[in-house]
């Protein structure tokens, strides 16, 4: 996996908070806590071998959900940005994309080299994947990719 930058302030931090903020109103709304936006961007470069950059919209600080995976928004800002393959078996996380904005493409399989069956996907698609399959996916549109991320956890 790709080494992770946490971007909270400067020229890409902002570059990226204006391009995300065309498209949807990032908010968040914690039970008992007062509203506000995201909490970090994490960025990736080359994520799980992929090519381009993966920026994630943390939307939870450390402690504020069991599992701080469980939601961001992963951003695909330009046409070609990909995450490579991976799976989340050992962490026994499975996810759910949903796609708020742009189109892309999404591949899975099962073990690393099984057959491949790819989908494209637009504004409103959902995909459930699970702990055991690989995948990835990839901006192939000319706006960005933002999709809505929802990680369960089994320990």
């Amino acid at each position: 996996m790709a080494d992770t930058v946490i971007l909270s302030e400067g020229a890409e931090f902002d570059h990226v908070i204006q391009e995300v903020s065309k498209y949807i109103h990032l908010y968040v709304m914690a039970f008992q806590k007062d509203e506000r936006t995201i909490t970090r961007v994490d960025k990736r470069e080359g994520m799980y071998g992929g090519k381009g950059t993966v920026y994630m919209l943390q939307m939870f600080g450390d402690k504020e959900l069991a599992n701080n995976r469980l939601a961001a928004y992963m951003v695909l800002l330009n046409k070609g940005d990909e995450s490579g393959y991976h799976s989340h078996h050992a962490r026994n996380e499975e996810e759910l994309y949903v796609v708020v904005h742009g189109t892309g493409e999404y591949r899975e399989r099962t073990g690393t080299h099984g057959p491949e069956r790819k989908k494209t996907l637009q504004k409103g698609d959902i995909t459930a994947i699970s702990s055991i399959g690989y995948h990835s996916i990839e901006n192939t549109g000319d706006e960005p990719l933002i999709m809505f991320v929802i990680t369960t956890n089994n320990p």
